[in-house]
């Protein structure tokens, strides 16, 4: 196959061009497990990714020169994802609502369902000031979302790793130096709750998609999942239900009255966190929500 008609335009691509960069990474992933024409697609979300555009970019833009920087970067991504790393890892940056994250091994994959997470606590927060708590942070997704939109006068992220919060802080650098957050934004390293708790603050929102997979079900998950992402965000014990009880019991004791427990959770295991908050008297209001597939994905709960 010809670089031009593997870009599909029947000419041969111009040096240099965005044409011949996509031309350049389709036999690099070409020679991975990717066949020539999904060669061909991932080629064009790849360059697509690294420039920050929409899909269709890379095939209306194909005459567009590269610069030089960015051919050895491309190239790299390229061989990355040809060794089956998710596309996120390759190109080392993932899109999060409005946001444009760094991520990479250290961090979970931020993905849309947890945009509706975020849609949810914004929307039951409404105008609410006060201290908002992203438990267990990794790239920082969530804090920053509720800091850049929310009307929170502080977001608090805490995590266990201390990769994850090196992630974390270099984005929430980045969009300091930007002006985009709206709330204070802090990072504290510390399982689950315990920096609030050693702090002796109150929050008004507590949010977090912990780890909630079953250690027995890895095998079920797919490969760039499993082989990829860490393993401290993904796992949890008790049948995946252990972290998401924990958060469960211990947020009543750092939310102010009438605050908000919003969580994340397998779209199986739902029903059993929902009781176990249903079962708590210092909860109200417990409810399942709907995912865009229309599982139930999300759990909240209200402080009394």
């Amino acid at each position: 196959m010809s670089g031009g008609s593997r870009a599909g335009r029947g000419v041969v691509a111009a040096p240099g061009s965005v044409a011949a960069l996509v031309d350049d990474l389709a036999i690099i992933l070409g020679g991975g497990a990717f066949l020539p024409r999904e060669a061909l697609i991932e080629a064009r979300e790849l360059v697509a990714a690294l420039y920050d555009v929409p899909r269709f970019w890379p095939e209306a833009n194909a005459h567009v020169q590269v610069e030089a920087e960015m051919w050895p970067r491309a190239r790299a991504a390229a061989e990355k994802r040809a060794r089956g790393a998710p596309l996120a890892y390759a190109v080392g940056r993932a899109s999060f609502r409005h946001l444009t994250l760094d991520v990479d091994e250290r961090v979970l994959i931020p993905r849309p369902e947890t945009e509706l997470l975020v849609d949810l606590v914004l929307d039951r927060a409404g105008e609410a000031t006060g201290l908002a708590v992203d438990v267990g942070t990794g790239s920082g997704a969530i804090a920053l979302a509720l800091a850049c939109e929310g009307a929170f006068d502080e977001v608090l992220g805490t995590d266990l790793s201390l990769d994850a919060l090196a992630v974390a802080n270099a984005n929430a650098q980045m969009l300091r130096a930007r002006g985009a957050l709206r709330a204070r934004l802090t990072l504290a390293h510390g399982s689950l709750l315990a920096p609030l708790e050693a702090g002796g603050r109150q929050a008004r929102v507590i949010v977090s998609n912990p780890p909630y997979i079953a250690f027995e079900e890895s095998r079920e998950l797919p490969r760039d999942v499993r082989d990829w992402e860490p393993p401290v965000a993904l796992f949890s014990a008790g049948q995946g239900l252990d972290v998401s009880a924990r958060l469960v019991r211990d947020a009543c004791d750092v939310l102010v009255s009438g605050g908000l427990l919003a969580l994340e959770v397998d779209a199986r295991r739902a029903s059993l966190v929902a009781e176990c908050a249903a079962r708590d008297a210092r909860y109200r209001d417990v409810g399942v929500h709907l995912d865009l597939t229309g599982r139930e994905r999300f759990v909240l709960a209200v402080r009394r």
